[in-house]
């Protein structure tokens, strides 16, 4: 996560006021001090911060631990002190997965705070793909973590960032995990997986859930990296090899022109490139009907919105930016509609740009704290702070 430059003075200026303000009635008041610290020290990311010269700093180290017969690769962020809480930290696809400058300064901030933070090594991830079995290698962090929260009692959590969301919240939908796990902080995630791909291909979505459509212009990378994603699950070679290199020429360049290659393209490669060329939301559900085979049933894994998510024994903790170009917030709005009474809390802001923040103003600043605030009480004991 990390802020505009050009702005982060001002934004921290104006949220340590509002903070101030309110902390006057806030208790206890070291957790709220500790909130505002983490809130500077991720919109500075790797660079210095208070927070940071105030802290010692974590220990970074490579792990593999074997769940089964499965063997895992992942980053091990340990905090100076003992841990008062345990999180796995996923993300929905990176090209550079658990290496991204981004996400080792966000688990850095994390650990800081006292959490012990694993960061699964996820090959999908890396691929830039988003499967349904991407669960399995959450659930197999989680239980790595219990192993060693259990005797101490520690709460183990998962934050799950853009489309990890699905997966990590399938994951939680299995009784052995789902009671191993106290706590869901989502940025940016999704539930009704048509819905997104409605709207990252045509820019429509409703909000409310079920209310009128609105239209906002979409990240046009969403729906190349959907492609990119999919193109293993097309049973044509000549198409896989098409469409992989329609969606590497696009992502590196949104408007090349790809007219020659999509000429070649057979019956499963025209009907990816027809959805995706698609600007009509009335059209969406059809062309999703006559995707290849795989491909629609890799999206109805990854689909919340048939789920029972009252199951859920899970907190979940959801932030979404009104901003969003790849996820819209309705989808956050969604998930905790969806949720048991009082299991879910839902934190909007005008600007969050996806899972980075962006230029903020005093009322989101306000709410990113108040999420911060309530990441931290997820911890055991009180804060030193």
């Amino acid at each position: 996560m990390s802020l505009v430059p050009s702005r982060r003075t001002a934004l921290i200026v104006a949220a340590a006021a509002l903070i101030l303000a309110a902390l006057v009635a806030a208790a206890p008041l070291c957790r709220g001090i500790e909130a505002a610290l983490m809130m500077a020290d991720l919109s500075a990311g790797p660079a210095p911060s208070l927070y940071k010269k105030i802290t010692p700093a974590p220990a970074r180290s490579g792990i593999s631990y074997r769940i089964g017969p499965r063997v895992h690769d992942a980053d091990l962020y340990r905090p100076a002190s003992k841990p008062r809480a345990f999180l796995v930290l996923v993300a929905g696809a990176l090209a550079t997965g658990k290496d991204d400058p981004r996400l080792v300064a966000f688990a850095s901030t994390l650990a800081r705070a006292g959490f012990e933070v694993v960061a699964p090594d996820i090959p999908s991830v890396r691929a830039l793909q988003l499967r349904a079995s991407d669960a399995q290698d959450i659930a197999d962090a989680v239980e790595y973590l219990a192993a060693s929260a259990e005797p101490l009692r520690e709460p183990v959590g998962i934050v799950a960032l853009s489309y990890a969301a699905g997966p990590a919240i399938l994951a939680l939908l299995d009784r052995a995990t789902g009671e191993r796990v106290s706590f869901l902080l989502s940025v940016g995630g999704y539930y009704d997986a048509g819905a997104v791909l409605t709207f990252f291909t045509t820019g429509y979505y409703r909000d409310p859930p079920g209310g009128p459509w609105r239209r906002r212009a979409p990240n046009a990378f969403g729906k190349w990296l959907f492609v990119a994603s999919n193109v293993a699950l097309i049973s044509d070679p000549r198409d896989r090899d098409t469409l992989a290199r329609i969606a590497a020429r696009k992502m590196e360049n949104l408007s090349a022109d790809v007219s020659g290659l999509a000429s070649a393209l057979g019956p499963e490669g025209r009907a990816i490139l027809d959805f995706v060329s698609n600007a009509d939301p009335g059209r969406a559900p059809a062309l999703i009907a006559h995707l290849p085979a795989a491909v629609r049933a890799e999206i109805a894994a990854l689909d919340l919105k048939n789920r029972d998510l009252t199951q859920l024994h899970s907190r979940l903790i959801l932030v979404h930016g009104r901003d969003d170009a790849i996820v819209p917030e309705s989808e956050s709005m969604a998930l905790a509609a969806a949720a048991a009474p009082g299991r879910a809390e839902l934190y909007l802001v005008e600007r969050l740009s996806h899972v980075d923040l962006g230029v903020v103003g005093l009322r989101d600043a306000f709410i990113l704290w108040r999420a911060v605030y309530r990441l931290l009480g997820e911890k055991t004991g009180r804060s030193v702070w």
